[in-house]
């Protein structure tokens, strides 16, 4: 008997259950478990993938033990499931995403009252980004796109212009739907420059179709000359078919005939190359992308032909609503509008992430376990065994039961002991918590994370930051993963307004932008304001930081700078003591937001004298002294 060879790969801590190693075929799925992940176009290499994704989402759904019943396991549907790995994905999802998802662009927040032009321009591609995240409903394709992330490993998304609706459209794939070719020798951390989106159509009876396969194929590859939408030989088939050149040139016979171009493209006799100049790019550019969707009849496919060579002779083609044969499309673009979203930083030269499921399935069978012997004991406990010796001494009747309200009579020597179990539900149930405990420590989710701390008795502010610890280095690390995949879709939305030339983006160039998560910790709203407070009244902290600080606490404050504005518009005494330090009543009036209006001095009134001749005493009253005596002289002085 040889050795058995052990093979360590993005989903080998599955191996231990077997209904994913299958026994008769170590190392790969079961094939009645996981009929899709071994039809005849999936590639081997994403066979194990696939049948990853179908056994982490059963967890999700609480059918873990109706995929290992088609597995082979006879015993597997008398376990109970209570959704414990569906509350760890919610958990692990709401603290990466925080309370909070925002757009900001560098430079876009600026106070100044004259922002310098790339400021200007940061607001402005701020505000238009925020108003296409509203138009396309962003924030719930971001929850949709991570929980299939934290529960699968990946998540994708896809982007495409749609000219109905002016703006480009977001869409969410299955990761299960995902093929993206990687370079066998390359670094797989790269984007690949081809990617497959395959799924097959069941048949329909009714409609009279039969069993499809259907594949989106988005390629970089070298621009072509211009081709437009026709059909094949048996004008049955659309197709796309290159442009009919031009003829060449009378006066110049003997030159050399360009190929058509699409119009901008421009072609180099000497290399047989085209270039196009892309709006977003400073230079020339020799690549495009291009769209294929592709339906096949599976019936039709001969051989064994993977999603990457499927034969394109055999297939028809979509045509999209403005009459374009979605044949090897040329897009207009120099990327592929897909972006994969792993839920983790992968390992170095790898494209996948891990589930967030996958350090703690093992904590969660023994849970499962558990749980399925509690509810075997609670039931013994609840209607215990008993056993009844000595004749009845009025009844010839043997008791198979014993119900609530039952009066046996029992003749002499007779007796009766019940069999008591609720110690070992006691101890079933402490063992319970203990591998709930084990699982939030694997996972890094503390109980006041989790939801499970009781008020009464949680600790100190803190304490309880000292005990998110391991949580905020997990969701540091998801957080990074992310960071900059959303940066370049917000880069890729752009891109495809300005190269759709959308009236509102002209004049607008590309802005690093980003999606920022809130903050996701509990915090304790009182001491965070009389915080600030202090802060501010003892001049250690601005009163911008303090607004700052109370948003992050969760207060309803929309606009940071507009509650800056109306909290100084009732600072009278700050007003005055800047007044009397400056002197400046603009400044003042800036500071309460308000118009201060300065006398002109031409038209103070002049002081009134009185007439000449007149004295007056020393109280300011005319003729202090009568009959002509004068009063007693002030010294003026002098000693």
């Amino acid at each position: 008997m040889g050795l058995r060879e052990v093979v360590i790969h993005a989903w080998s801590w599955l191996n231990y259950k077997p209904v994913y190693s299958d026994g008769d075929n170590p190392g790969m799925p079961n094939r009645r478990a996981f009929p899709e992940a071994n039809a005849m176009w999936v590639p081997e290499e994403d066979q194990k993938r696939l049948a990853a994704y179908k056994l982490l989402q059963a967890y999700d759904n609480n059918q873990a033990a109706e995929l290992a019943e088609a597995g082979g396991d006879p015993d597997a549907r008398e376990k109970r499931e209570f959704g414990d790995p569906a509350m760890f994905i919610d958990t692990v999802m709401a603290n990466v995403l925080g309370r909070e998802q925002t757009i900001t662009v560098a430079g876009a927040d600026t106070d100044s009252e004259q922002p310098t032009p790339d400021e200007a321009m940061a607001a402005r591609v701020q505000g238009l980004l925020r108003d296409w995240a509203e138009a396309e409903l962003l924030a719930m394709r971001v929850q949709q796109t991570e929980r299939k992330a934290v529960t699968l490993g990946d998540g994708v998304y896809r982007l495409a212009w749609e000219p109905g609706k002016m703006r480009p459209v977001l869409r969410v794939h299955d990761p299960g739907f995902y093929f993206p070719i990687l370079p066998e020798d390359g670094d797989a951390g790269d984007y690949p420059t081809r990617v497959h989106f395959a799924w097959e159509l069941p048949a329909d009876p009714r409609r009279g179709t039969k069993a499809r396969l259907r594949r989106i194929t988005y390629e970089l590859d070298w621009i072509r000359p211009a081709t437009a939408s026709g059909v094949d030989e048996t004008g049955q088939r659309a197709v796309r078919a290159p442009v009919p050149a031009d003829g060449p040139d009378p006066d110049q016979p003997d030159a050399e005939v360009p190929p058509p171009l699409t119009p901008g493209d421009l072609y180099s006799p000497e290399t047989g190359a085209i270039a196009r100049q892309y709006p977003w790019n400073d230079g020339l550019s020799y690549v495009t992308c291009y769209l294929t969707d592709a339906t096949w009849v599976l019936e039709d496919i001969k051989g064994n032909p993977e999603v990457d060579s499927l034969p394109l002779e055999a297939a028809t083609f979509a045509t999209r609503g403005d009459g374009e044969v979605l044949d090897h499309l040329d897009l207009l673009l120099d990327f592929i509008p897909v972006i994969h979203l792993p839920n983790t930083v992968p390992p170095a030269e790898e494209h996948w992430g891990q589930s967030s499921l996958a350090k703690v399935l093992q904590i969660f069978d023994e849970l499962t376990s558990t749980d399925t012997d509690s509810a075997r004991a609670s039931a013994t406990t609840g209607a215990p065994m008993i056993g009844l010796w000595g004749q009845a001494a009025d009844s010839r009747l043997e008791v198979r039961s014993i119900q609530a309200g039952m009066l046996l009579k029992l003749g002499e020597g007779g007796g009766m002991a019940a069999l008591d179990t609720s110690r070992n539900l006691a101890e079933l149930r402490n063992r319970a918590h203990d591998l709930e405990d084990r699982a939030a420590k694997v996972a890094r989710l503390p109980a006041v994370a989790l939801g499970t701390l009781d008020p009464a008795q949680a600790p100190s502010g803190y304490a309880m930051d000292v005990s998110l610890g391991p949580l905020d280095a997990l969701i540091s690390s998801m957080r990074l993963a992310r960071d900059h995949k959303y940066t370049l879709l917000l880069k890729m939305v752009q891109r495809l307004y300005i190269g759709s030339q959308h009236p509102d983006w002209a004049g607008v160039k590309v802005m690093p932008a980003r999606l920022v998560f809130g903050s996701y910790k509990p915090t304790d709203k009182a001491a965070v304001l009389e915080l600030a407070a202090t802060g501010v009244e003892k001049g250690v902290l601005s009163l911008e930081t303090a607004i700052q600080m109370l948003t992050e606490a969760g207060f309803p404050i929309e606009d940071a700078q507009r509650e800056i504005e109306r909290i100084q518009a009732r600072q009278f005494e700050k007003a005055r003591a800047l007044a009397d330090a400056t002197g400046d009543t603009g400044l003042v009036g800036d500071f309460l937001g308000v118009t201060v209006t300065e006398p002109d001095p031409a038209d103070a009134p002049l002081p009134e004298f009185p007439p000449a001749g007149t004295e007056t005493g020393p109280a300011g009253i005319d003729g202090a002294e009568e009959d002509g005596e004068e009063g007693p002289q002030g010294s003026r002085g002098n000693a």
